[in-house]
C-alpha cells in the first residue's frame, strides 16, 4: 500500500475510457470551425470541459473524470487548436470569441444551464464565461487557477519560476538577446509570428518545453520534444493571448468581478507546488468567493495528470452527482 494515496498513478482514479456518442464540427461563421464531442449520458447532468493552454486542445483522458452514467459531458477544442480549424490561427481568436463559442454550443445542444469544468487557462475562461453568463452556470469546478494578471505572467515569463529552475530558464532564454529578457513574451512573439516556418517551430518548441518541463511535481525537467506543428499551434495561441493580456479590459478584472458569481457554488483544486500557476491566485480567488471550496493538494504541481489532483477532481464530481441527483 502506498504511504500517500496520491502517489498512485492518476489513471487509477479515473473512470474507464469512454467513446463519444456525438462528434461534429461546428462552423462559427467567421472562418473558424470548432470540433465538439459529447460523451456519457445524453440525458444526464450537463458539464462543459474547458481545456488549458490556450491552445492545448482536449484529450480522451478528459472524458474520464465524470461518471458516464450520470453526466452528459461536452468537450471542444478551442479556436485554432486540436481538431478545430484553421490550425494556429489567431484571427478572430480572443477570449470573447471563446465565451461566445461556449454560449453558442450551449444553445446548440439545448442546454438550459451546466457545470463548467476547467483547468489552468480553462479555469480562466470558465470564470470569465460565468461572469458573463452567470444565469447559465450551476457550478464551477476549477483546477490550477490562472487569473490572467500581469503578476502571474511576470512570475512565469519574467524569471520568478526560473529561480527554481535555472537550467530550464537558461534554455528558454538562450534563444533571446540579453536586451530582450525584460519582455520574453514580446521577444518570442516576434519569432512565433515571423512568417518563417522553421523559425516559428524552433521558438515554439522552446516555449512549449519551458512549460512542459515545470508542469509536474515529479519532473526533473527532462521532457520529450513536442511535435513541431503541435508546438507551433500551442505556442502561437498561448503567446497571442498572453501578449494581449487575455483580452481583458484591465489587470485584475476577474477578481474584481467576483461579485457577479458569488452565489455560484465552486470547487478549486490547486497543487501546493504549482510552478506555472502558483497557489496565491487560487487563495485570492477563494477569499473573494464565499461559495467556493478550496482544496490544496499537498504533493502536486500543475498538471491535470497529477495523481492527487485527478483523485480530488473525481471525488468532487462524484459528490456533485449525489448532491444534484
Amino acid at each position: 500500500m502506498d504511504k500517500y494515496p496520491d502517489q498512485k498513478r492518476a489513471v487509477q482514479y479515473l473512470y474507464p475510457p469512454v467513446d463519444p456518442f456525438d462528434q461534429r464540427v461546428v462552423d462559427m461563421g467567421d472562418g473558424h470551425r470548432i470540433y465538439v464531442e459529447q460523451c456519457g449520458n445524453p440525458d444526464g447532468i450537463a458539464v462543459v470541459v474547458l481545456h488549458g493552454g490556450p491552445g492545448g486542445g482536449c484529450s480522451p483522458a478528459m472524458r474520464r473524470y465524470f461518471d458516464p452514467e450520470v453526466y452528459r459531458v461536452i468537450l471542444f477544442d478551442q479556436r485554432g487548436c486540436g481538431r478545430s480549424r484553421p490550425t494556429a490561427s489567431v484571427e478572430n481568436n480572443t477570449t470573447w470569441h471563446l465565451v461566445a463559442d461556449i454560449e453558442r454550443l450551449r444553445k446548440l445542444f439545448e442546454i438550459d444551464d451546466w457545470i463548467v469544468f476547467g483547468g489552468s487557462w480553462g479555469a480562466t475562461l470558465a470564470l470569465i464565461y460565468a461572469q458573463t453568463h452567470p444565469d447559465r452556470v450551476t457550478r464551477l469546478v476549477l483546477r490550477g487557477v490562472f487569473l490572467a494578471t500581469q503578476a502571474e505572467l511576470d512570475w512565469f515569463y519574467g524569471g520568478g519560476a526560473g529561480k527554481f529552475w535555472p537550467e530550464q530558464w537558461a534554455r528558454f532564454t538562450s534563444l533571446l538577446r540579453d536586451s530582450e529578457l525584460s519582455d520574453t513574451i514580446g521577444a518570442y512573439n516576434k519569432r512565433l509570428f515571423s512568417g518563417d516556418r522553421a523559425t516559428e517551430i524552433l521558438y515554439a518548441r522552446a516555449w512549449s518545453h519551458w512549460e512542459n518541463a515545470l508542469a509536474s511535481i515529479h519532473t526533473n525537467g527532462a521532457v520529450g520534444e513536442s511535435p513541431g506543428e503541435y508546438a507551433r499551434t500551442f505556442a502561437r495561441l498561448e503567446n497571442h493571448y498572453f501578449i494581449n493580456k487575455a483580452f481583458l479590459e484591465y489587470d485584475g478584472q476577474i477578481l474584481d468581478r467576483m461579485d457577479r458569481i458569488a452565489h455560484i457554488p465552486g470547487h478549486i483544486v490547486q497543487g501546493r507546488y504549482d510552478m506555472i500557476c502558483p497557489p496565491q491566485a487560487a487563495w485570492s480567488l477563494a477569499e473573494k468567493w464565499p461559495e467556493a471550496e478550496l482544496k490544496m493538494v499537498r504533493q502536486a504541481g500543475h498538471a491535470l495528470s497529477e495523481p492527487g489532483i485527478s483523485a480530488e477532481l473525481v471525488r468532487i464530481m462524484d459528490r456533485t452527482a449525489q448532491e444534484m441527483a
